[in-house]
Formats: structure tokens, sequence, C-alpha cells
């Protein structure tokens, strides 16, 4: 594979990736699931304790989950513990961090504006 077709190839993975991350992350029941395994990692059961719905609906939450790589299930035996993968969910928040840094550019070259605005009224 030439070597632009791979680079392009990582960047379509990437995207992708991201795609998947934040579909997950769109929906608040999965966003309340993700805030629960960061305090620790939780049994189906765990996550589905708070929400008023069947675990059937539960299970497809974490497969959407575990579809963007957020989620790693471990099986022992009847059991099923769903553990964070802070190294997807830190894609995010790297891509979410260059737009930070984009917009507090702005507001930064905006406030001087205001700024000089405001001296040449005085």
């Amino acid at each position: 594979m030439a070597k632009n077709c791979y680079i392009n190839y990582m960047v379509k993975q990437n995207e992708d990736n991201l795609n998947e991350i934040f579909h997950a992350l769109a929906d608040s029941t999965r966003r309340e699931m993700v805030q629960m395994m960061a305090l620790k990692e939780r049994t189906v059961s765990e996550l589905a304790k708070p929400f008023e719905m069947s675990l059937a609906a539960i299970s497809k939450h974490i497969k959407v989950l575990e579809r963007a790589n957020l989620v790693d299930k471990i099986v022992d035996g009847r059991t099923h513990i769903c553990r964070l993968n802070t190294e997807s969910l830190s894609q995010a928040t790297e891509w979410l961090h260059l737009y930070e840094k984009f917009w507090s550019n702005r507001f930064d070259l905006l406030e001087n504006e205001l700024l000089k605005a405001k001296k040449k009224e005085h």
C-alpha cells in the first residue's frame, strides 16, 4: 500500500471512530452510563438500575457504546462487567480540544476589539 493511501485510510478510520463515539454520546442514557463507569466498572444490572427500561434495551445501549470502543465488556460466568475505555474517550476529548483552542482564540480577539472600541468612545 502506498504511503498516501495508508495515511488516508488512517484519517478515514479515525473519522469513523469519532463518528461512532459522538453517535454513542449523543444519547443521554448512554452518557449517564459512561458517567457511572467513570467512577468504577459496573455490571449490566448495575447500569440498568437507574433506568426504567428492560435489560434488552440496556444491552442495546451497551452494544452502541461497545461499537464506539467506549466500553470493554468482560464476561465472568453469567455476569457481564462493563469497563470504560478511556483511550477512546480521550480521542473525542482531543478533537474537542482543538476547537476549544480555536474558540478561545476567537474570544480573545473579540475581547481585544471590544476594548479598542471602548477606548475610542472615551
